[in-house]
């Protein structure tokens, strides 16, 4: 099993049952006890939980958006306004005839209720979620990327996936990750890594999605580097350290709460 599918299967049961038992956890996956408490030191790390002497119990006021894939019911519930503002922003980008790429992340699903009405577009997915919801709106021309179903997922992005997807160009792929920082984008599996990969090469334009809590975050599998990203569209809560880090890559910037673009030395700050 991979550790970025344990610490899931962890996170599942902390969700379920409130807190966890290091021993317990050691005894199911039959792992020593220090392993298990190095999985919970990187979880705390990310913001998922808060580890205590024996194993560890959910935050008090958990974030809506975690590092690590999470349980469809809590990846697709009520987002944060920051992330619907970088959703909302994302959608306006839309022209009329664009053929876009859209995953399965719950930013990219919080850019359906933002989805241009008024003109014909078309979008490519790979997320079984966002197809069922997207196929009855007529002034859309909708395609699914086909692959291997996962139990804990819903979007494909395996072998299969990879290969049907080269068979398409896009004008506009919406990226998102795990963590982004200065050194780009990066997420919790190579196979994921690699499918974004290719829908990059593939796109004319590149737009990446990162909420503030994102920012400054390493995962395991780097995507692609911030200077192949045509624009980065974050939020006011975005670290300004952070903010110089990428500027000083080129990057331009879009920070969505007033939707001010920001171009390298450019930026001002209000």
């Amino acid at each position: 099993m991979l550790a970025e599918e344990r610490r899931q299967r962890i996170l599942d049961t902390l969700v379920k049952d409130g807190r966890i038992v290091a021993k317990e956890l050691a005894d199911q996956f039959e792992l020593s006890i220090d392993s298990i408490r190095r999985d919970l030191t990187i979880m705390e790390q990310q913001g998922l939980l808060q580890k205590t002497y024996g194993g560890a119990i959910t935050l008090p006021s958990p974030p809506k958006v975690r590092t690590l894939a999470q349980p469809r019911s809590i990846r697709y519930s009520h987002a944060a306004e920051h992330q619907h503002a970088i959703s909302r922003c994302a959608a306006s980008l839309i022209q009329p005839h664009d053929t876009v790429f859209i995953g399965g992340a719950g930013i990219h699903y919080g850019m359906l209720s933002h989805l241009p009405q008024d003109f014909p577009f078309t979008v490519v997915t790979n997320s079984l979620k966002i197809a069922e919801l997207i196929r009855s709106l007529s002034h859309i021309e909708s395609y699914l990327i086909g692959g291997k179903l996962r139990t804990n997922g819903e979007s494909m992005f395996d072998t299969v996936a990879l290969e049907i997807v080269k068979k398409f160009n896009f004008d506009i792929a919406f990226l998102t990750g795990g963590g982004i920082c200065r050194d780009g984008i990066s997420t919790a599996t190579p196979e994921g890594a690699a499918f974004a990969r290719a829908v990059s090469e593939l796109s004319r334009r590149t737009i990446c999605l990162a909420p503030h809590e994102k920012l400054g975050v390493r995962m395991f599998a780097k995507t692609i580097p911030l200077q192949q990203i045509d624009l980065l569209i974050t939020d006011q809560g975005a670290p300004e350290k952070i903010i110089r880090e990428i500027e000083h890559l080129h990057v331009n910037i879009m920070i969505a709460d007033e939707e001010i673009p920001i171009e390298g030395a450019n930026h001002e700050s209000n």
